[in-house]
């Protein structure tokens, strides 16, 4: 067996999916005509051309425009389930979800509604498809923490269904530093901590999420390979970076996918683990992400192995459940 075919059918997790970036565009269409919207696009042929961006911002545009769509709760029930039936054909048996509730409620959109709909879809996943997961709730990084800080009271009373806060959007102008104020909120809530750093933006903001904002995990984490105090204490307190292959390369993060830092950061000792990001968006699932890497970086059997360790090693599970999915996956590749 190859070892895209090995890493395709293994079982592993994600853990740096945006939902809002799954959605396909025939959904989007489809969404688009029951709720009554009129989209910037004619076709889905339209919207497949329009998704040819340069670089973060030309993304956000667009990804902007894609959820003007999403209405009710039935529509966010719908989006989660496309990516989880997506997830599962993937082998992916734990996943950790992105959501943007500013997104939604600057539209007039219910954060009830928001919520309630992915959280049933992530339910019936776990009952139908055997996929657990964790719904980490993330605030826009280009708007005021004044705004964050509403939707986390706006959130109080759904934090039952919420597991941890994380920070994305538009990287550069916005440092970390910005959300101290609603990241203590959140830690003190017991949430879990994430961010989005070191993507476009320099090592210094990895550097802040972690001595300001106090995170548990990084998203991307590029750039912190240009900083070797910083690699060697992301390598010291096995600190997960949720890496994102594809999107680096859409977004030219990296020039050629033969000159992405995945294999780097296993060689310098980082928690470093592959995800999807926006699928839709950028050309492929976690398993488009892992062949990518393999084959431009013609990556070792021990290298995939780690990888697919890594997305257990890195989640949120509790330490039993990770013993029970990291047997399962050493099942596996003991037979294969």
């Amino acid at each position: 067996m190859n070892l895209t075919t090995l890493a395709a059918k293994a079982p592993k997790a994600e853990l740096h999916l945006h939902i809002e970036g799954s959605f396909e565009p025939e959904l989007m269409f489809a969404m688009a005509k029951r709720n009554d919207v009129k989209l910037p696009f004619a076709s889905v042929e339209e919207v497949c051309a329009a998704y040819d961006f340069s670089n973060l911002q030309e993304f956000l545009d667009i990804y902007y425009q894609g959820m003007s769509v999403l209405l009710y709760e039935q529509d966010f029930y719908d989006l989660t389930w496309e990516y989880l039936t997506r997830a599962a054909k993937d082998n992916v048996i734990h996943t950790e979800i992105f959501f943007d509730p500013q997104g939604h409620t600057e539209r007039g959109v219910k954060f009830a509604d928001v919520v309630g709909g992915i959280s049933r879809a992530l339910a019936d996943a776990k009952q139908q498809l055997g996929i657990s997961s964790k719904l980490i709730m993330c605030f826009l990084r280009h708007l005021p923490e004044e705004d964050a800080l509403a939707t986390w009271g706006e959130a109080q009373e759904f934090l039952s269904l919420i597991d941890g806060v994380g920070l994305d959007s538009s990287e550069l102008g916005h440092p970390p530093s910005k959300f101290k104020k609603v990241f203590a909120l959140a830690k003190d809530a017991g949430l879990h901590l994430v961010a989005h750093a070191g993507e476009e933006g320099p090592p210094e903001y990895v550097w802040q999420a972690l001595d300001e904002l106090h995170i548990d995990r990084i998203d991307h984490g590029n750039r912190a390979l240009e900083d070797q105090k910083l690699v060697e204490k992301l390598a010291g307190s096995g600190m997960c970076l949720t890496v994102c292959p594809l999107s680096n390369l859409k977004l030219c993060v990296v020039g050629d996918i033969t000159e992405h830092p995945i294999r780097k950061m296993l060689q310098s000792g980082l928690l470093a683990m592959i995800n999807s990001d926006d699928p839709s968006y950028f050309g492929g699932y976690v398993n488009d992400n892992y062949q990518a890497v393999i084959k431009g970086l013609g990556l070792s059997r021990e290298e995939v192995e780690t990888l697919l360790r890594n997305s257990f090693i890195g989640s949120f599970l509790d330490k039993s459940e990770k013993a029970v999915a990291l047997d399962k996956l050493d099942q596996y590749l003991e037979k294969t």
